[in-house]
């Protein structure tokens, strides 16, 4: 799933409560209905039912300002207002908890790093691969933390080091969080709000990913094989050398025939999904109901009691609701914009702006907009609900395809939530591994940064193809 807050951690930052900056926001919102002149553009339905503003029809209207009482009445209508989006993220956690009772993705994953211990050459790789395909499929990040104890041992018993252990787990997902192709929590909401089909430009972005997990592939490897010859290369060389490594202390789950039958389970009805979006136009609604039969299927070939099915559909969901919520309260913010008359002033000064300078530049500047409110929004879907409705419009403005701002998004949230000290997945994967926040930012930096290039070539990529 995607970054949630659910770990409590100290830390030497100290950040304000996500849902503290949201209400702040709120009331920034209302009190700059006060203050900026109120305007809108007209807008026209295009052919596919999109409505989209009309370039050059900005005018001044009458002011609105948004009271005191408003700004608390915008959170339940934000909640409404993202209701589909919501109950969907719900839903589809809540199967993905069925599915972990079964205990198929932790007897899997385990058998395959296991069955790669002794292979030094192919544990990184293939590993990274097998945790990516989690990654672009149901955004997984907080579920790495429980496969970050075996990956640290292996590693050592492999000669190598925690931080190998933890980045061949942790940065094989965030890959494919970063491709994102089928990512239902942050592609799918952010695809929904901009209008677009779901999962649209699947291709582009398969190829982007293949080009994001290379590198870090590289990257990991070349760091573990560094430690392997030279241990004195390791950023936690002091922290190693008290370790001890004990890989049979750890219970490996077997991989059952229910287990194999459950695996079925989920690559039929992905699959099922996917040819659902591309051949009958499904939508959120749609994609919802075929998951639910999914998980009830798999629970039930996974040996669950009908009971145990839906407790666990139940901590599913309340292990998103950080996430959820956080959706409708971040569109609070756009109800009070709406209200005030104020988002498409907002729409037109930024338009105006950014609108002499290159397409390309102009995509560039929204990936880093994204990527730094990715430091106070760590949920991804809360980023999208915050931000599409402002993005949409202004890549309308510029002649961009719409495409083109989810892919901003996307990647923009998705480059540092492993650096970012706010995202809980990363603060607990540490934790977890021993692993001292500023030896990981030693380790990783370098990769970010060709992350952020491989980001920034794709877009300008994206805007010359005109994907769409």
């Amino acid at each position: 799933m995607e970054n949630e807050q659910g770990v409590k951690k100290k830390s030497w930052l100290k950040v304000p409560h996500t849902y503290t900056i949201i209400f702040a926001i709120i009331f920034l919102a209302g009190i700059a209905s006060y203050i900026i002149p109120a305007g809108e553009f007209e807008r026209v339905e295009d052919e596919e039912g999109r409505m989209l503003v009309v370039d050059g029809s900005y005018h001044h209207i009458e002011s609105e300002p948004v009271s005191f009482f408003e700004m608390f009445t915008a959170v339940p209508m934000g909640l409404e207002k993202g209701a589909q989006i919501i109950f969907y993220i719900f839903l589809v956690s809540g199967v993905f908890g069925i599915i972990r009772s079964t205990g198929a993705i932790e007897a899997g994953v385990y058998k395959g790093v296991k069955a790669l211990e002794g292979r030094e050459k192919l544990l990184i790789p293939l590993s990274m691969i097998l945790f990516s395909v989690g990654g672009f499929t149901m955004g997984m990040a907080e579920e790495t933390i429980i496969f970050v104890p075996i990956g640290v041992a292996i590693a050592r018993a492999m000669g190598f080091d925690a931080v190998t252990g933890t980045a061949m787990i942790t940065l094989g997902a965030a890959s494919g969080f970063f491709g994102g192709m089928l990512n239902p929590f942050t592609v799918g909401v952010a695809q929904s709000l901009a209008d677009v089909p779901l999962f649209s430009g699947i291709g582009f972005r398969a190829v982007v990913y293949v080009f994001v997990l290379s590198f870090a592939i590289f990257y990991v490897s070349r760091y573990a094989f560094k430690v392997k010859k030279n241990p004195q290369a390791s950023v936690i060389y002091d922290i190693e050398q008290k370790a001890k490594s004990n890989v049979s202390a750890i219970d490996i789950p077997a991989l059952t025939g229910k287990h194999k039958f459950v695996f079925i389970v989920m690559a039929c009805g992905i699959g099922f999904n996917i040819y659902g979006v591309f051949n009958w136009g499904w939508f959120l609604t749609q994609l919802t109901a075929s998951f639910l039969i999914m998980g009830l299927i798999a629970g039930l070939i996974g040996g669950l009691k009908p009971a145990t099915i839906f407790d666990s559909f139940i901590e599913g969901a309340k292990a998103v609701t950080f996430g959820a919520l956080i959706v409708g309260f971040a569109r609070a913010i756009t109800v009070v914009l709406e209200q005030g008359k104020i988002i498409d002033t907002i729409v037109y000064a930024a338009s105006e702006t950014i609108g002499h300078l290159p397409h390309a530049i102009s995509a560039i500047g929204m990936l880093f907009i994204q990527a730094l409110l990715n430091l106070f929004i760590s949920s991804g879907s809360g980023q999208a609900a915050a931000t599409m409705p402002i993005m949409i419009p202004i890549t309308d403005l510029l002649g961009l395809e719409r495409q083109v701002a989810v892919l901003a998004f996307q990647y923009g949230d998705s480059l540092t939530n492993s650096i970012i000290p706010t995202s809980s997945a990363l603060m607990a994967y540490l934790a977890v591994a021993g692993i001292p926040y500023e030896k990981w930012i030693k380790f990783i930096w370098k990769m970010i940064l060709g992350w952020a290039l491989i980001a920034c070539l794709a877009l300008i990529a994206a805007v010359a193809l005109g994907i769409s």
